[in-house]
Parts: structure tokens; sequence; C-alpha cells
């Protein structure tokens, strides 16, 4: 593998973290929002990844990046609290929370965040390496 793949494989990854890390903010934000109807409750989202399979299943031997194939919605259930007093309350007295588990948002916010430093570290150690090649050229 050639070190101008590195930059390629690297951006995928930091791109791809970058959706995770927008994803699970957006999922933080709305962890404490109320509805008074199931079908209007935000619901937690996650992306899936892939690898890039065409440059793979072409026969391609060398490494491939990673892409978003889509944002998807949780199927966990959602929070439902009986509060009648509350102004949201539909009409048997319930109000509909997120199914957003804050912790585990906090976590996968962490790992994506290292992620996407590592693969910055990846991409200066690549640019460097490439520097020196082309200093060892001037001499």
């Amino acid at each position: 593998m050639s070190l101008f793949n590195v930059f390629s494989i690297s951006g995928s990854g930091m791109s791809a973290q970058s959706v995770r890390l927008n994803t699970t903010a957006s999922n933080i934000a709305n962890a404490d929002s109320v509805s008074s109807s199931v079908d209007q409750t935000y619901r937690a989202r996650h992306p899936v990844f892939a690898a890039q399979m065409q440059k793979a299943a072409a026969g391609q031997n060398e490494s491939v990046g990673v892409q978003v194939l889509g944002v998807v919605e949780s199927n966990k259930p959602l929070n439902v609290e009986y509060a009648p007093d509350h102004p949201m309350a539909d009409g048997e007295g319930y109000i509909y929370k997120p199914n957003v588990n804050v912790i585990e948002e906090m976590t996968n916010m962490i790992s994506a965040s290292r992620s996407y430093q590592t693969n910055v570290q990846i991409a200066e150690s690549a640019k460097s390496m490439l520097t020196k090649t082309l200093a060892l050229g001037q001499r």
C-alpha cells in the first residue's frame, strides 16, 4: 500500500467518525425532550459503517476505507412516564421520552473522538514519512 492510500483511508475514517460524533451529539441534545405521542418522539439514531466493498470486490488486495451506509433509528422502546399534570401529557396522562441512554452516548462520543484522533495521527505520520522521503531526494 502506498502512502497516498493512507491519506484516503484515514480521511474516510475521519469522515465516518465525524458523522458518528454529530449523530451522538444529536442524541444527547434530544435526550430530555418530551412529546405527547409515540409518533412525534425523538428516537436515538446510529450511523451504519461498512468497508468500501466495491474496491475489495474488484480484486484489489489493498486496504479499503470506510463509508457511511446511512443513519438508522434505534428500535429500543421509548420511555413512557405517567405525568397527568404535565402540559404535554396525552389524554391518558402519559408523556413520551426518547430512548436515548446518555451514558451510552457519552461512551460512544469518547470512542468516536479517539478514533477520529487516531486517524488524524495516522495521516500526520504518513505526511511526515512523505516529507522525509522527499528530503532524501534533495541530498
